[in-house]
């Protein structure tokens, strides 16, 4: 079994504000659906109102992340699936409850875990 991240990019979320109400229902069912089965590991989203800090190895704390990297943002969700068939299946029910098209990468976890 392989945990596999499902996200997008805020900026790829184009929804008419009428719509809202019903992709949020639809989210929370697909996710429901995941819980259900048993693969859900955890979803949710980046809080944009709190900005991103650096901490660096003696705790100096730098407001902002690194300026070379685009900005984190948007929603995140990650099931553990047998397959990357499965995970496609799932990106595709994500995508469609969230009317935008899902990143999908799988995690390398270190093996001692």
């Amino acid at each position: 079994m392989s945990k596999y991240l499902i996200s997008f990019p805020s900026a790829a979320m184009q929804v008419p504000d009428h719509e809202l109400a019903e992709v949020g229902r639809d989210v929370h069912a697909v996710i429901e659906e995941a819980k259900a089965a048993g693969v859900y590991v955890f979803a949710g989203g980046i809080d944009e109102s709190m900005p991103p800090v650096l901490v660096a190895a003696d705790g100096t704390i730098t407001l902002g992340g690194y300026p070379w990297a685009p900005m984190l943002n948007g929603g995140f969700t990650v099931l553990e699936l047998a397959t990357r068939d499965e995970a496609i299946a799932w990106a595709a029910r994500i995508a469609k409850a969230c009317h935008c098209q899902q990143e999908l990468r799988v995690f390398g976890l270190d093996s001692r875990t």
